[in-house]
């Protein structure tokens, strides 16, 4: 670990240099380049799956590690210093990080899609760094003040929540709707939830773990399933029948990326139902095309998030009306960060956390 002439690290940081070679480094402190910027102390950051693919393989599909950057993505902090021209924060203040900076100048982002800005420089996505720091700068408007009801923790979780709103809000579930969900790992979990806070009155959980579909029993989902080594068309069925949903499901969610999900999930869908992708698995699947074209099905892609999912995740978490204390299922020190990963990539537990550098 590098330090400043024998002081105490300044901005003590969790570097990828290749794959699975790490080193902490302690990197300048960032400086406030605008007078709309904010400084951030983080205090918790959560491990992503596509953290741990960088850590893994060095490379998610055109985005490759070319130079050694700063991990993680998914944090939590304390405002530790506000530009002159901040007006809705103050030093001291808990926030969520929002961590894709968009260029807000390109089409999509004055078309209101800035998720899909063609120059987002978006935390630990080469050769952008993450915030596996001490401190972290961002704009003002992507750093969101936690409600008095919100601890840290919670607002480390903000960052996969705000997938999974904007997962749901895609798929446009409403009151009365039937949901199927595959995958139970943390953005299916809160996609379950999340399905729960906008009024669906079944959500059934499917995945090949029968451990994370208990979780997800006691957490959101009103039923389970664990898929049978039958044909899709098969486990299609046996779902639909087990859970009562008649023709079938009104919305389906990927969140696994897995092929034998997709197939699944296009049969397990009514007429005219609606399929949203938020998974990645391989880059090309085969695809039950006929039947999407027989029920004509509404099929869509989810990508992050957008205008107001985030604002909607801490509105659903402030008030009590969705939660995600219950995903924590471990915090590690700073300095035994690679743990962290290791635990990801094992599957163990739902979301680990990892404390910031003074906590």
């Amino acid at each position: 670990m590098a330090t400043d002439k024998g002081t105490s690290p300044k901005n003590l940081s969790f570097i990828l240099e290749g794959i699975k070679k790490v080193k902490f480094e302690d990197r300048p402190v960032p400086t406030l380049k605008d007078a709309h910027d904010v400084l951030v102390n983080v205090k918790y950051t959560g491990i992503c799956g596509s953290d741990v693919h960088y850590w893994d393989h060095g490379s998610i599909g055109p985005f490759v590690l070319t130079a050694p950057m700063v991990l993680g993505h998914e944090s939590s902090g304390i405002v530790a210093e506000i530009g002159s021209a901040v007006k809705s924060l103050k030093v001291g203040d808990k926030v969520a990080l929002e961590p894709g900076v968009c260029c807000r100048r390109c089409e999509p982002c004055k078309s209101g899609k800035y998720n899909l800005c063609v120059d987002m420089a978006f935390a630990a996505t080469p050769p952008y760094d993450g915030t596996l720091a001490k401190y972290y700068g961002l704009p003002e408007d992507f750093c969101y003040k936690l409600p008095d009801t919100m601890d840290l923790k919670d607002g480390a979780l903000m960052e996969p929540l705000g997938v999974a709103i904007h997962i749901t809000r895609q798929a446009e579930v409403k009151p009365g709707d039937t949901v199927v969900v595959f995958g139970a790992g943390p953005v299916g979990l809160l996609c379950c939830a999340a399905s729960r806070a906008f009024g669906a009155i079944k959500i059934i959980s499917v995945d090949i773990q029968q451990d994370r579909l208990d979780f997800a029993k006691k957490y959101a989902a009103t039923g389970v399933y664990l898929p049978g080594k039958i044909s899709a068309v098969e486990n299609a069925e046996k779902i639909r029948s087990e859970h009562g949903l008649g023709r079938g499901a009104d919305v389906v969610i990927d969140a696994s990326g897995a092929e034998q999900s997709v197939h699944t999930g296009i049969h397990v869908l009514r007429p005219g139902g609606t399929y949203v992708q938020g998974g990645m698995g391989r880059d090309e699947i085969s695809f039950p095309i006929m039947a999407a074209c027989t029920k004509e099905l509404n099929m869509k892609g989810s990508f992050r998030y957008n205008s107001g999912d985030y604002k909607l995740a801490l509105e659903l978490v402030g008030s009590g009306k969705l939660s995600v204390k219950e995903l924590v299922t471990k915090v590690v020190a700073f300095k035994d960060a690679e743990e962290a990963f290791l635990e990801v990539k094992s599957g163990k537990g739902i979301k680990t956390l990892i404390d910031g550098v003074d906590n």
